[in-house]
């Protein structure tokens, strides 16, 4: 299986940034790691090996990075505007410096991007749906958090307002970026076993089916607990559906 590793400074979030890709031809996925994880993390947890059937049909290429954003905020020295400003920083990086670098490895620069995750990497892939559809077509959402209220302490920032599609999709107008959101998927699938809130994924859906933005909630069983052994069989598994 073809991987390419490249590290370069951002702009945006004034760091270096891993970036991986597997695969050669296919449907660009980019893959969000979990909250403090890397660009490698989804190879480390075995990730790669359940998608190397559509890897090497040419169906899909994966493409991740480092969690920048998902390490500040579980990072408990650091005030929630910080850790709001980092995310939506974060965002700057995806839709201005990473998705560009896609579009010209697939020598295409107008293809489209589906973007997956679990757990905080669930939020990513949502936020990057709703914030640019122009971009993203689909989100596959797998055991969510969404709500990141909880690491505010109590404030409610431009930033977090911005990064939050609970919070900003509510408030926003009729325009084009929504008629354009109305054409996205969403996926928010989650187990029902330990460590998983499948509440978090019907909040999410109540807010999009009030905007009219397709999704839907698919409840895998208590069997599924939050963890990479539920995410090897969701992922591979929604990927084939959709390509």
């Amino acid at each position: 299986m073809s991987k390419l590793v490249t590290k370069w400074r951002s702009q945006a979030l004034n760091q270096e940034v891993m970036v991986a890709r597997w695969g050669t031809v296919g449907r660009p996925v980019l893959l969000f790691p979990t909250a403090g994880g890397d660009a490698e993390e989804c190879e480390r947890f075995l990730m790669l090996k359940v998608l190397a059937p559509l890897l090497e049909a040419g169906k899909i290429k994966i493409y991740s990075c480092d969690s920048v954003a998902g390490r500040a905020w579980i990072d408990g020295d650091k005030p929630g505007a910080y850790k709001a400003r980092v995310q939506n920083q974060f965002d700057v990086f995806i839709h201005r410096e990473l998705v560009p670098a896609i579009r010209h490895d697939c020598q295409d620069p107008e293809i489209e991007v589906f973007t997956a995750g679990a757990s905080l990497g669930a939020f990513n892939a949502l936020a990057a749906v709703c914030r640019h559809p122009d971009v993203f077509a689909t989100a596959i959402c797998m055991s969510g958090t969404y709500d990141f209220t909880r690491w505010m302490g109590g404030d409610h920032t431009h930033d977090f307002h911005v990064s939050s599609p609970l919070h900003f999709l509510p408030y926003m107008k009729e325009c084009a970026h929504l008629e354009r959101l109305r054409t996205r998927m969403v996926i928010l699938a989650t187990g029902e076993g330990r460590w998983e809130d499948p509440g978090e994924s019907w909040r999410v859906a109540r807010v999009l089916g009030a905007r009219g933005v397709p999704n839907r909630v698919d409840l895998w069983g208590d069997r599924y607990d939050h963890d990479w052994v539920t995410w090897r069989e969701m992922l591979p598994k929604y990927l084939a559906d959709l390509t």
